[in-house]
């Protein structure tokens, strides 16, 4: 029996703006396949919505997410959802091939779907944005954040080499991308823009004024410039071999994740969603999106 994916997103539409908002704020937004399939159909209504010209990307609570869910009571890796692309479905499948058709579908295939919408995506990041909340703000065209904000990818924690979206070297650079993962330490909104992976940096109570104002300004431009505008920025991220080097840090995941089963008969290493929680808190204080177990994550699976 197929699940559905009702109630964890929420849609809106006002003056050309579709806002689509993650909907699981008593887990910081924690991605189970329920909220991507939901999120899939709900950028899907979007791109098809002649009246929207802007997309914003939001979160509801405190925190925009705290990435994929490995710990909450609505995990729900073993079901099965319609299928949004053309890989067969997980569930039943042995070894390897269970978690590599999954994150296919639901992770490396859906991002870059969203990452090539038609139309400008924005991405609202408050709080938490964590590995694979840090994928859906890396798929949108714009960050706005607010000056709590911080970001971090922790999986290589669990002897993983990132998230399955893995676009690190080209949102920061090089160096800094390594800085990032091989620490797994949150960075905060101020260094983020100071690095150019968020575009703007507001305080928190501003940070939905922000945003809508620049989606309006946006809203005013004519669809098929912004179309064309966007095809031709991320062509150039293509040429510069962004798809292929994801295809190979995607195998390298993958690998890692046998190799984790084979040597622990944990495909994470080890690591639940209290400990990827605790690795997360700062030497000086703690945030409401890591004093939670089981609500937080850093890794899919």
């Amino acid at each position: 029996m197929q699940a559905t994916h009702e109630s964890v997103v929420d849609y809106n539409v006002s003056d050309g703006i579709a806002t689509i908002t993650m909907n699981r704020p008593e887990y910081h937004n924690a991605q189970n396949s329920k909220m991507t399939y939901a999120l899939d159909a709900a950028f899907k209504r979007a791109s098809n919505d002649d009246a929207v010209k802007v997309i914003v990307l939001a979160g509801a609570g405190k925190h925009f997410s705290a990435g994929h869910d490995i710990g909450t009571p609505g995990r729900d890796i073993d079901q099965s959802f319609e299928r949004a692309s053309l890989w067969y479905d997980h569930v039943g499948k042995e070894g390897g091939e269970f978690l590599y058709a999954r994150e296919q579908e639901v992770y490396l295939g859906m991002c870059r779907r969203w990452r090539d919408l038609p139309k400008p995506t924005i991405a609202m990041v408050q709080g938490a944005c964590v590995a694979g909340g840090l994928m859906l703000a890396w798929v949108c065209d714009l960050i706005v954040a607010s000056d709590d904000a911080f970001f971090s990818d922790p999986v290589v924690r669990m002897g993983i080499p990132g998230v399955e979206y893995f676009a690190h070297a080209y949102e920061l650079n090089p160096r800094i991308a390594k800085e990032f993962l091989f620490l797994g330490e949150r960075m905060d909104a101020a260094r983020a823009y100071q690095m150019g992976m968020v575009n703007r940096v507001v305080p928190r109570e501003r940070l939905q004024d922000a945003t809508t104002e620049i989606a309006a300004k946006i809203a005013r431009m004519p669809r098929l410039g912004l179309t064309l505008t966007k095809q031709a920025v991320n062509h150039v991220e293509e040429l510069q071999g962004k798809r292929a080097a994801m295809d190979a840090a995607f195998a390298w995941h993958h690998f890692a994740h046998a190799h984790n089963e084979l040597v622990s008969g944990d495909k994470l290493g080890g690591y639940d969603a209290r400990k990827m929680a605790e690795s997360q808190r700062p030497a000086a204080a703690t945030s409401a999106a890591t004093q939670e177990n089981g609500k937080a994550d850093g890794e899919a699976a």
